[in-house]
């Protein structure tokens, strides 16, 4: 592990105002891969895919390399095709892959070697990213910081950097173990102490060692996503399993364990599931990536355009390699992503950014308490909400709060309507988060008797 490590503190934004969060435009722009310049005035695609239903073991592997090369040969011939200014890829491991990180780095290296190739025949500014499988929570409670899971997320971080990835990034579980239990229950003090206790600790933990690897290999740090969290909400909240105001509640939240990440070193462009990254820009200034229509190939979401309006990449999610119409999913898909990102950047090129930000954002946000938090101006909100904090923990309640105070504040200017549940649900947050204690200390103690046989204290340095 890395034992200098240096702390990044946010006291202040560094985006002073809603309109100066832009897509397209981010105060500290990250230049990765072949030259790629994330943040630097335009907007690019950032294409993910995965495999069509198989099995991935010894017999099937050439199968699975296959597949890939496959993939690598449409980036170079769509990306051409499509006039792209630049692109992201991104490779999301899946699990076997990451317990068996050469498999990792074979893919890597492939998709690499495509870029190289894209660059060279055509000067395609492009980059690669590598997003390991957090596997650690494949034993429960989960044994987070040793044991053979960890050694193998290690060494398939490690790998895919030595084989050709421009960018390191994650979707970290450390105390999703606690915070799935506690979301099915609508527990709002468990739901904090998941987020904003638990997950913070693994987030320092794990990104000291990102930083390191990225710093060994040269390669930029990425950023985290609080999917498995916040996504989860969102998910749970459309089948009417979880009020869709709790799971607002729930994002605006998860906003500060993907905080840490920059914290301990990183400096995007953030991952495209991590739907908190508008707020990570404002306070970091870190470019970022976003999903939202586009990605409906992955998921259905209520937040399709209000997501895109302040991005750096706008990514698809992730499309199976199966056949349409047309061709590969992945190639229509990178379609769909490079129309969307003319028009971004012809709006950045003709001065009409505001303008058509609005468009973006008010066609989304007054259906949606989710979309509602993710509007720039509570995106302002909730980061001048955070930042005013010292402690992850108070961090954590001063975001929930925020959203709060937000949807309450549309509420009664007539621009959001609530049914009756919904509008006792956010009373009941309102109250539980105004009774959480005031150090973090207490409220571990007492998440004890309902939480404590679900994960390990050692694995949070408890």
């Amino acid at each position: 592990m890395n034992n200098t490590t240096t702390i990044n503190t946010f006291s202040k934004l560094a985006i002073k105002s809603s309109s100066e969060l832009m897509f397209g435009k981010a105060p500290k722009p990250a230049k990765c891969g072949f030259n790629l310049n994330v943040g630097g005035g335009q907007v690019f695609p950032e294409i993910n895919f995965t495999l069509p239903t198989m099995l991935i073991e010894e017999n099937t592997w050439p199968a699975v390399v296959e597949q890939y090369q496959e993939i690598g040969e449409m980036l170079v011939r769509s990306a051409k095709r499509l006039h792209l200014p630049g692109l992201m890829v991104e490779f999301e491991l899946l699990p076997p892959m990451t317990e068996k990180p050469e498999w990792g780095a074979e893919i890597t290296n492939i998709l690499h070697m495509a870029l190289k190739r894209a660059n060279d025949e055509y000067g395609l500014p492009c980059a690669l990213r590598a997003t390991p499988t957090d596997i650690r929570d494949g034993i429960r409670p989960p044994v987070l910081r040793s044991g053979r899971e960890w050694e193998a997320l290690a060494a398939s971080m490690d790998r895919c950097a030595a084989a050709g990835a421009d960018i390191l990034s994650i979707e970290s579980v450390g105390g999703k173990e606690v915070n799935d239990e506690a979301m099915l229950h609508g527990d709002v003090a468990g739901m904090i102490f998941g987020l904003g206790v638990l997950a913070p600790r693994d987030m320092e933990f794990l990104w000291d060692e990102i930083v390191r690897v990225s710093t060994k290999h040269n390669i930029v740090p990425g950023g985290d996503s609080a999917c498995g969290f916040a996504n989860t909400a969102m998910q749970l909240s459309s089948q009417s399993m979880l009020p869709e105001v709790f799971a607002a509640v729930v994002r605006a939240a998860s906003t500060v364990r993907s905080l840490v990440a920059y914290e301990r070193g990183a400096y995007g462009p953030s991952k495209d599931c991590a739907y908190e990254g508008p707020v990570i820009k404002a306070i970091t200034g870190a470019p970022i990536a976003m999903e939202g229509k586009s990605a409906s190939c992955a998921h259905f979401s209520p937040v399709g355009n209000v997501a895109a309006s302040m991005c750096d990449l706008w990514s698809n999610e992730s499309v199976q390699n199966v056949r349409l119409l047309s061709g590969s999913a992945p190639e229509a898909f990178m379609e769909l992503l490079a129309y969307d990102c003319r028009i971004f950047n012809k709006a950045l090129e003709g001065g009409s950014e505001q303008a058509y930000q609005s468009l973006l954002v008010e066609s989304d946000v007054h259906l949606s308490p989710q979309a509602l938090v993710l509007s720039p101006e509570s995106t302002m909100r909730i980061a001048s909400a955070i930042v005013r904090e010292k402690s992850h923990y108070r961090m954590t309640v001063a975001a929930a709060r925020e959203a709060v105070s937000i949807i309450r504040d549309s509420v009664r200017s007539g621009e959001l309507s609530l049914n009756k549940k919904e509008a006792t649900w956010l009373d009941r947050v309102d109250r539980e988060l105004g009774v959480l204690p005031q150090d973090e200390g207490t409220l571990i103690d007492s998440m004890s008797a309902n939480y404590g046989h679900l994960y390990l204290p050692e694995s949070y340095g408890l």
